[in-house]
């Protein structure tokens, strides 16, 4: 492959930020209020409205959203959570933060998600609850999950890629019992770090309220602002401190309105990617769902290796002296050393996760690219031989 002669230089992700974010942390600082306050609720109450939820809790990520989530649950020692094989490494961290055991199960090869087929064998009497990762910003199968189980396991959404994605006519953080969303840099909004967790269920939102602030009977906000801020609340709860900062909040409140129109953007030249590159045999795009929206968080394409010219690896090398970022679209969790070594697994004990972990790829799309990055991206992967 010959070196382009103009090369660009464009990342894998970007986040989307400005003057309108920068002068958003300006009250909390002048203020005085940095801790969890009125800016960190103001970001909830917008969060819950724009994804048809009833509460939304903000946190310090969404790996705390989803420990939240299943301690407020009371999953404890030997209880077990089904966990998607291909995800990133976090899904399944939660389950062992709680002393309760991690079951994998093995993911589709064309949606990259859980795979619902396979999660009848996995069911045992000691299985409490469901994670079903949205990945990439595309929606797990959320029905099938419920019909497999008839209902009698709760599903905990994992929707780190997928804030403002649908599916069949409802957002995503209203398809289980409890949604956990990530503001992490390559997220489509982001908080710098941060998450959010939603429900419908308000006792269980309380819960997850008190646990987040080391088990408060009541909120820092609500005890300087009562009639008795001098003294403490009362603490029931072994809680943690899985709190956003008002600065944070700020910026979410910033970032959330452009949701909508980051999402547009990113379909749009998703869409492009699909019409133009369908010409590359070795290379298949993410398809959108026809019954709902993709999130676009991230643009994964499989690499087929039995038509690719080179070894996935060695293409996302060319790439990058292209100027062109990649990534493999996550890792399989079983193929990970804490959980390989762990718990004794053979890497084709998942074979769809091992697939996906190996013949994965994520091209550059987000918010700050222009129309000539895309169609160098394009331009370049058709140059591949």
């Amino acid at each position: 492959m010959q070196l382009n002669s103009e090369i660009r230089k464009i990342p894998i992700a970007i986040p989307c930020m400005g003057e309108e974010e920068w002068q958003a942390t300006r009250e909390p600082i002048m203020k005085g209020w940095l801790t969890q306050g009125p800016k960190v609720k103001e970001f909830e109450e917008n969060f819950a409205k724009l994804h048809h939820v009833k509460r939304a809790l903000a946190t310090t990520s969404c790996t705390t959203a989803l420990h939240l989530a299943l301690a407020a649950m009371d999953i404890g020692p030997g209880d077990e959570v089904l966990v998607p094989a291909f995800t990133w490494v976090a899904t399944a961290n939660v389950v062992r933060y709680c002393h309760a055991t991690p079951v994998l199960v093995d993911v589709d090869r064309t949606t990259f998600n859980i795979d619902p087929a396979k999660v009848s064998a996995a069911v045992t009497p000691r299985t409490k609850a469901i994670i079903a990762v949205h990945l990439f910003g595309l929606c797990a199968d959320m029905d099938a999950l419920n019909d497999v189980t008839s209902g009698k396991i709760p599903l905990i959404e994992d929707a780190a890629c997928a804030a403002g994605a649908m599916y069949r006519g409802r957002m995503a953080g209203t398809l289980g019992k409890a949604g956990c969303f990530s503001f992490h840099p390559r997220k489509s909004v982001t908080t710098g770090e941060g998450g959010m967790v939603t429900t419908d269920d308000d006792d269980f939102a309380d819960k997850m309220d008190k646990l987040r602030n080391h088990g408060a009977s009541i909120s820092e906000e609500q005890r300087h602002r009562g009639p008795q801020p001098y003294l403490l609340p009362e603490f029931n709860l072994l809680g943690f401190n899985y709190r956003m900062t008002d600065l944070q909040g700020a910026v979410g409140i910033v970032q959330l309105r452009k949701l909508e129109g980051f999402i547009k953007e990113r379909s749009k030249w998703a869409a492009f990617y699909q019409r133009e590159l369908a010409d590359v045999a070795w290379l298949k795009t993410p398809t959108p769902p026809a019954d709902g929206r993709h999130g676009w968080q991230a643009y994964v394409c499989w690499v087929d290796p039995g038509r690719a010219p080179h070894p996935r690896n060695e293409i996302m090398k060319q790439l990058l002296e292209q100027g062109i970022s990649t990534r493999p679209g996550t890792h399989a969790v079983h193929m990970l050393g804490l959980y390989r070594d762990g718990y004794g697994i053979h890497p084709d004990d998942f074979p769809g996760a091992r697939d996906c972990d190996q013949n994965t790829m994520a091209i550059p799309l987000h918010n700050a690219m222009t129309e000539e990055d895309y169609h160098y991206v394009v331009r370049i992967l058709k140059s591949i031989h």
